[in-house]
């Protein structure tokens, strides 16, 4: 079974709920995605939720950065889900590892890692999200 991790903003959590139905159909193992943290405890709870998230990105068959719209914004990729896929695409490159690093879509030029992101698909280290994934 292939095991996949869903990154994106915990904000858009029926856009969450959308992909995770996706994949589960499809028949995957989902280790981890984004889900809210109550803002009272979020100070005492991110530090391991955060460890753990980058834990199963090491575990993983696949990452999928679910970059929905948000603000506005075609494909919105925040600092955080950048993060977790250029730590996806360190562990591809230096440690030879064996993940698909994919994008839901690509992000307008309003992104802030949209040059990255447009550099690393030509350099065929991540692609597109398509269909019959």
């Amino acid at each position: 079974m292939k095991k996949i991790v869903i990154a994106g903003s915990a904000k858009l959590q029926n856009e969450v709920n959308k992909w995770l139905e996706i994949f589960e159909n499809k028949k995957y193992k989902i280790l981890d995605y984004p889900r809210v943290i109550e803002s009272t405890k979020f100070i005492e709870l991110y530090p391991n939720v955060h460890i753990e998230f980058l834990e199963n990105i090491i575990k993983t068959d696949m990452l999928f950065i679910m970059n929905e719209d948000k603000n506005g914004i075609v494909g919105y990729i925040g600092y955080e889900a950048y993060a977790e896929l250029l730590f996806g695409l360190s562990q591809k490159l230096i440690y030879n590892k064996k993940i698909e690093l994919v994008v839901f879509k690509m992000p307008s030029n309003k992104v802030g890692c949209y040059e990255e992101i447009n550099l690393w698909l030509k350099l065929g280290w991540i692609k597109l999200y398509e269909e019959e994934e």
